[in-house]
């Protein structure tokens, strides 16, 4: 295999990477092998067609897409180890030649770390706040453990209220015929969500378990199905079960059941104590943030599109797979929340770009500042993680390769830099602050 590098314009970069003829044919054989026991011609026994055969009769291409697929994913993470490219986006794939007998070719086209052009990163001015934390906080606070600490029972003597869950079959009709995606059964609702499209909620609440109900709808004018966009549906509801949840009594056994004090009042000086530190916590974030931005603000670089895309994609792939813990799959999400795909991503845009920009200038900080990570951290720091997941240290550093430990370090050194950062800030009031933003302005 070789590989060639062509510098493009936005920070993007294309690879050239060659595969030889011989491992062309031995990924074409291996694809051949793979489908030959599917494969029947008449005169030939299932399973013993020649691949000569197969390609006169269905052209000489048949095994090549699975062959490139294999050659691809074999080579490419060679190629970018090989190119010396600090590459930042998934690879948009195009085959250039594909022929028996010939060298397999593949260009790979890839955005590239952008170059960060510092502003001042030092004696960066953050607003100063204050922190308190009021009586009713602390007794929200309790309410929330409360509710955390109810039974779910069922109801029987009343029927659906806001906040009760319900346990329902639907069936979404629009101009009379069901549509894809608008079926669902044992569904557990919880009333006041809005977790489904209009008032769908709404209308279950002061009806009993065992009701069938029609629903009427309408869906978002800009709906990501555009057969359904803007149109009216009906659905139809069977409840089964209506849920509700049980509050303890607060008093010192709650306190008891659900902390290490003996008392009421104890468990809330705690709570309260807990909230302080939050919120300090929150400040501390907040201040961070604000520094950041103006880093960013006062520093220039080119974020490639593929890069953006990139970091979007990753984004809607950590949202899949949080909303997949509740029981929805994107595509019911998309059903019931009237977003498509398209939208997702530009909701999610503006923060992708301001995390891409935040690492940048942090990673550019480390390295003009030599900030270094020792082994001693990345050990402590796997150790940390270990605990998390309840392994060993040692097995967890087994697992790890060398792509990951160099993830791990980059991100210590990050870590570092906004503790440099942070210790070099000018806390400053918050009309103070305003009136230097609106002498700015002006």
């Amino acid at each position: 295999m070789s590989v060639q590098v062509e510098n493009l314009e936005k920070n993007m970069a294309k690879l050239t990477i060659e595969v030889s003829a011989e491992d062309l044919e031995r990924a074409i054989q291996a694809a051949y092998m793979k489908e030959k026991g599917r494969i029947s011609l008449p005169g030939f026994r299932k399973g013993k067609v020649p691949r000569k055969m197969v390609e006169k009769m269905y052209g000489a291409g048949i095994f090549y897409e699975d062959a490139a697929n294999t050659l691809i994913q074999e080579n490419y993470p060679q190629a970018v180890d090989e190119s010396g490219v600090d590459i930042v986006s998934r690879p948009t794939i195009d085959v250039v030649q594909i022929e028996t007998g010939k060298p397999f070719i593949f260009t790979a086209e890839v955005a590239v770390r952008p170059e960060v052009k510092l502003g001042a990163y030092k004696g960066i001015e953050v607003t100063k706040t204050e922190i308190s934390v009021t009586d009713e906080e602390v007794d929200a606070a309790v309410e929330k453990e409360r509710g955390n600490n109810a039974r779910t029972v069922t109801v029987t003597d009343r029927p659906v209220q806001s906040g009760d869950t319900a346990v329902i079959d639907f069936e979404g009709f629009v101009d009379g015929e069901p549509f894809e995606g608008g079926k669902g059964e044992n569904h557990s609702l919880e009333i006041g969500s809005h977790s489904f499209i209009d008032t769908f909620e709404d209308q279950l609440i002061g009806k009993n378990s065992g009701d069938e109900v029609d629903v009427s709808v309408t869906f978002p004018e800009k709906y990501q199905a555009k057969e359904l966009a803007g149109k009216p549906a009906l659905f139809k509801v069977k409840i089964h079960e209506i849920k509700a949840k049980e509050l303890p009594e607060l008093d010192d056994e709650f306190a008891q059941d659900v902390s290490e004090f003996d008392t009421l009042e104890e468990y809330k000086a705690d709570v309260r104590k807990n909230l302080t530190e939050q919120k300090q916590n929150e400040v501390k974030r907040a201040q961070e943030d604000e520094a950041l931005q103006k880093i960013i603000d006062a520093s220039e670089m080119e974020i490639p599109d593929a890069m953006l895309d990139t970091q979007c994609e990753n984004m809607l792939d950590e949202f899949a797979q949080r909303i997949s813990q509740s029981g929805l799959s994107m595509e019911q999400y998309m059903q019931f929340s009237g977003l498509t795909p398209e939208k997702l991503k530009d909701q999610v845009r503006p923060e992708a770009l301001t995390r891409i920009k935040s690492s940048l200038v942090l990673e550019q900080i480390a390295k003009d500042e030599n900030i270094e990570v020792t082994d001693e951290e990345i050990d402590a720091e796997i150790t940390k993680m270990a605990g998390a997941y309840g392994m060993e240290a040692e097995k967890l550093k087994e697992y790890m390769g060398d792509s990951e430990k160099a993830s791990m370090k980059r991100d210590i050194s990050v870590t570092k830099a906004v503790d440099l950062v942070m210790a070099n800030v000018i806390e400053v009031e918050k009309a103070e602050e305003d009136k230097k933003d609106e002498a700015a302005e002006e």
